[in-house]
């Protein structure tokens, strides 16, 4: 169940859309949209193929820079300050780059590294506790893993950068029903701690179940948003209605 918890004022906002539009190779992919994300909420971008979710995210990292608008961080401009930025937020990929011929802690001591933080092996083995990756797998080749294990590995690394700040690109894309419920309650944990969350995805279902708010982008524009209310989740049959409503006319682009 979730654990709501109520935040307000500006120095709890953690990422911040306004009046966003972003044009990639000519075409106008974001046109105009402002949300929120605030310490201790997920926000689930929920859209189809083509309607500007990974755009939105990329934004926030500093790799495609407002035509018109702002995207912020930590309330600070983006493209000001990107290292600044890049640093507040850990990033996860649809399917995580880990190196298949090393195992989960080299994995992840390696990412670190490269991100000029460091822990031993007690940390990492209590940040992979906290995703339930077996202790029997963690000295295995990435090779021989799932993707849902590999999501595990990804997110552990994604804690101990302890950011204030989580992006999440189709995070359950291929994993099984039981991988995807065990993905949605790590989530909600690190939300719950006060990390910022903004997950996109066009699972209607797993984003009503784990997110605080939701908000319905079609083709480059955000035309509805959903809000939980107290500690129940947002009602699935709206927001399915709505986003089939949405996706139907634009389902038959290429994704952005």
């Amino acid at each position: 169940m979730r654990v709501c918890q109520q935040h307000s004022g500006i120095n709890n906002m953690r990422l911040q859309a306004d009046s966003l539009h972003i044009t990639r190779s000519g075409k106008k992919v974001l046109k105009g949209i402002t949300f929120a994300v605030d310490a201790g909420e997920v926000y689930a971008l929920l859209g189809g193929n083509g309607e500007g979710k990974s755009t939105t995210l990329l934004s926030f990292l500093g790799f495609l820079p407002p035509c018109q608008g702002h995207v912020r961080v930590n309330n600070k401009d983006v493209i000001s300050d990107i290292a600044a930025t890049r640093k507040a937020i850990a990033y996860l990929p649809e399917s995580a780059s880990l190196y298949e011929h090393l195992n989960a802690r080299e994995n992840i001591h390696y990412f670190l590294q490269l991100a000029g933080s460091s822990a031993n092996q007690n940390d990492i083995d209590a940040a992979l506790d906290r995703v339930s990756l077996a202790p029997e797998a963690r000295s295995h080749k990435l090779s021989a893993y799932s993707k849902g294990m590999r999501q595990k590995v990804a997110i552990a690394l994604a804690i101990l950068r302890d950011t204030d700040i989580l992006l999440l690109d189709e995070p359950t894309s291929g994993l099984d029903p039981s991988a995807i419920d065990e993905f949605h309650q790590i989530v909600r944990h690190l939300a719950d701690s006060g990390k910022a969350v903004l997950m996109v995805t066009h699972d209607v279902y797993g984003a009503c179940q784990v997110a605080d708010k939701i908000g319905l982008l079609r083709n480059g524009t955000l035309v509805g948003e959903f809000a939980a209310e107290g500690e129940e989740n947002i009602d699935t049959e709206t927001v399915h209605k709505a986003f089939s409503s949405a996706i139907a006319p634009s389902s038959h682009l290429l994704s952005v």
